[in-house]
């Protein structure tokens, strides 16, 4: 127990932050609904944050957005999987060149989960910051490019795990021949995509897998418009970029293994 009463304020501004990231833009109503706060107390907490530079609004943002300062908040954490750290600066190049945002995912269970994104660095992103997000194997392309690259055997054991699973984009009717289908589709192509009935529909992932010793470490994938990238940019500049990036994370894992060990 703590030796003191917790702070109610820090408690009101951390539970306003953690709201905020959950969303690109945020109003003062849709705050008051998600944390019962009173709009004035909102306000203050809000314009707090906007000083202290994680948060900022405007009448063209319409409402509230966190800033790419909310990530100096972990940069003191250092639980990321090694093959994270490995990626992240072939993922801000692949931005930087690009400017279409890259995500990481490692497995959790029997999802993917999103450790590292380039989304507060991308100026076209058409996602919110993802990391920490859940995502099905079945539908996702970060996690078809896992399923579709993971030993048989543990792709077996995914199955059966996601079949005890509530009917959903996780467990979908006929799994096991949904999954048939993605693999083929995948193996085929060479790339994972996301299943193109997943909202938002107007937006794509194109994802690979980052192997090391016949196991797949992580997925790294690259976001993007339908409308924007045409087929044959996709295989043109897309893809090629993308499987520079996983092969350049695998080459310095290799790297960086003997100095962790």
């Amino acid at each position: 127990m703590p030796s003191y009463p917790p702070v109610q304020s820090v408690l009101r501004a951390l539970d306003v932050l953690e709201e905020l990231n959950r969303h690109g833009t945020t109003s003062i109503a849709e705050l008051h609904r998600a944390t019962g706060l009173p709009k004035p107390t909102l306000v203050r907490l809000l314009e707090t944050l906007v000083f202290a530079g994680y948060a900022c609004s405007g009448d063209r943002l319409g409402g509230y957005q966190v800033t790419s300062e909310v990530a100096k908040l972990s940069a003191g954490f250092h639980g990321s999987p090694l093959v994270v750290e490995a990626a992240r600066p072939f993922a801000l190049d692949l931005t930087r060149r690009l400017r279409w945002p890259v995500s990481v995912a490692v497995l959790e269970g029997c999802t993917m989960v999103v450790r590292f994104s380039t989304v507060p660095d991308s100026n076209v992103s058409p996602f919110h910051a993802p990391v920490g997000m859940r995502l099905s194997l079945v539908a996702r392309g970060l996690g078809r490019a896992y399923l579709a690259w993971c030993p048989a055997a543990e792709r077996e054991i995914l199955l059966r795990m996601l079949a005890k699973l509530p009917e959903g984009e996780d467990n979908p009717p006929n799994l096991a021949a949904v999954v048939r289908g993605v693999l083929r589709t995948v193996h085929r192509l060479g790339y994972a995509e996301r299943d193109p009935g997943v909202e938002p529909r107007n937006s794509n992932t194109l994802a690979l897998p980052i192997r090391a010793e016949g196991r797949v470490l992580a997925t790294i994938g690259i976001g993007f418009y339908r409308s924007a990238v045409p087929h044959a940019v996709l295989m043109d500049r897309l893809l090629p970029a993308l499987r520079a990036a996983a092969q350049g994370t695998e080459q310095s894992l290799l790297a960086l293994r003997p100095a962790a060990e």
